[in-house]
């Protein structure tokens, strides 16, 4: 597959932000979904930057259904982020791991941070932490009320009990970071109903499961510290490093979000995307291969991509670009495949028969596969759509449109055989006919053929018009031009 490829995000000559991730011992990694909702481009980022950082490095990519919070669960989603996982081609290894068969494992844990005094009952209410809070005029969160009052298990959440000092970690994209104890307050690990909240769980079992680098969003890194004085206190192995990759932002520079973005990976998939397009711009997000080329194989991108070149400032999802890369991928297909992938955007094999006629122009001209019935509608259709401005334009507001149409009827009529190139002839005389000349009397083809494309095809854009035509052939071509006049002169 060959590619045109342009310049990356970065400058491939530049010094890298840190060392190159050196890896000495295959990694295990994971990304946990969580049955709430579709999966979503910035949680796609995330979990091909863990796929291709096992792949890489011959590690484990290690799948957990995050499902503890049972009231916003829906079981039925988990198949179509399983499906939209698949569609991107992010293989993951083993069965996945449903957190939800682990409750007694948390649940042990948090005993044993009790027995260490790591953790404690609390009875505060929401309104009562706020309340104090706001007399005392500091910072909001809660702030250690309950810690010496030995309260008995049924009082409410077990919060637990952030020690004094600092609590760091390397990560490979934002280097060495730190947090002062004194600004995390004691959290809660277990609801006043018994069962885990998120920080527990996710640590517990990243320790069970052996992950040696958490590669996830930006949003975590306030919950990073947390996690790590958890394994601590419980003794657990931390794992060998972090990556908080960085927040995907719209064009206004904000997060993505569900109420303004398109933010579906199905959504796009829908759309006429390709896998392969959106992986590659996945990638492209906070990253750039230090050769400039962009449009390539994941295959490439895999051996190329270090975190240590990692942005971590926000990233741009600019839809933009991502039809560029689209129509990039979608030129690099064979043509066999480009017809077999277009078929479910179009409705039904009269479709397919005439894609399959301009198949090569048409793939040419599309960005997405979901625009390729609309380029050859009019071969299939009795009668085509009319683009109502197309039509006013060009038909209404144009240049003697209705001596181009007579011109061209008169000579395609009489034109002896039925070929692109002599349609072409033919319209071209017919156009010194209606008048549309350069001053050395030759046609003038800029603007001339307009109204036979709009006639024809009922619009004023679309795949070269003489395959067009030819492809019509020549009754409905001559039908077409005798409908648009009749109109024009009604």
């Amino acid at each position: 597959m060959a590619f045109l490829g342009g310049r990356g995000c970065f400058d491939g000559a530049r010094a890298r932000r840190y060392p190159r991730v050196t890896v000495t011992s295959p990694p295990v990694v994971r990304f946990a979904p969580s049955p709430t909702g579709y999966l979503h481009v910035g949680g796609a980022h995330s979990a091909l930057a863990n796929w291709m950082f096992a792949r890489r490095h011959g590690g484990r990519f290690l799948l957990r259904i995050e499902d503890t919070d049972t009231e916003r669960n829906r079981p039925d989603l988990l198949d179509g982020v399983l499906d939209m996982l698949r569609w991107l081609g992010l293989d993951w290894d083993g069965e996945p791991v449903h957190q939800s068969d682990r409750v007694g494992d948390h649940r042990a844990a948090a005993d044993a941070l009790l027995a260490s005094g790591d953790a404690y009952w609390c009875d505060c209410s929401p309104e009562q932490v706020q309340a104090r809070a706001k007399e005392r005029g500091g910072p909001p969160g809660y702030d250690g009320h309950c810690r010496d009052r030995g309260l008995a298990e049924g009082a409410g959440p077990l919060r637990f009990r952030v020690p004094p000092g600092t609590t760091a970690w390397t990560d490979l994209v934002r280097g060495e970071v730190s947090f002062d104890n004194a600004t995390i307050e004691d959290f809660v690990l277990l609801r006043s109903n018994g069962t885990p909240m998120f920080l527990l769980a996710n640590a517990v079992d990243d320790a069970a499961m052996g992950v040696t680098h958490v590669i996830r969003g930006e949003d975590h890194v306030n919950g990073t510290p947390k996690y790590l004085l958890i394994l601590r206190a419980l003794g657990r192995t931390e794992p060998t490093a972090f990556a908080h990759m960085p927040l995907l932002v719209n064009e206004s520079r904000k997060k993505l979000s569900k109420r303004r973005d398109d933010v579906s990976v199905a959504s796009y998939r829908d759309e006429g995307f390709l896998p392969e397009a959106m992986v590659n711009y996945l990638s492209l997000l906070g990253w750039g291969p230090p050769d400039g080329v962009e449009v390539r194989p994941i295959a490439e991108i895999v051996d190329l991509y270090d975190l240590a070149d990692v942005n971590p400032s926000p990233a741009f999802f600019d839809r933009k670009k991502l039809l560029h890369v689209n129509g990039e991928w979608i030129r690099g297909l064979a043509l066999d495949d480009f017809l077999a992938r277009a078929r479910p955007f179009l409705p039904g094999d009269d479709a397919a028969a005439a894609l399959a006629a301009l198949g090569p122009l048409v793939q040419e001209r599309v960005r997405l596969l979901s625009e390729v019935a609309d380029m050859v509608d009019f071969l299939w259709m009795d009668e085509p759509p009319v683009d109502d401005a197309a039509w006013d334009k060009v038909m209404v507001r144009g240049k003697a449109a209705p001596e181009m149409l007579d011109a061209s009827t008169a000579e395609l009529t009489a034109l002896e055989g039925w070929t692109a190139d002599g349609i072409s002839a033919a319209v071209e005389r017919a156009a010194i006919t209606a008048g549309f000349t350069k001053p050395d009397g030759s046609p003038q083809m800029a603007k001339a053929p307009a109204p036979v494309r709009v006639a024809t095809t009922g619009r004023s854009v679309g795949p070269p018009l003489w395959e067009s035509l030819a492809a019509l052939g020549r009754d409905r071509t001559l039908a077409r031009l005798a409908a648009a006049r009749v109109r024009l002169a009604g």
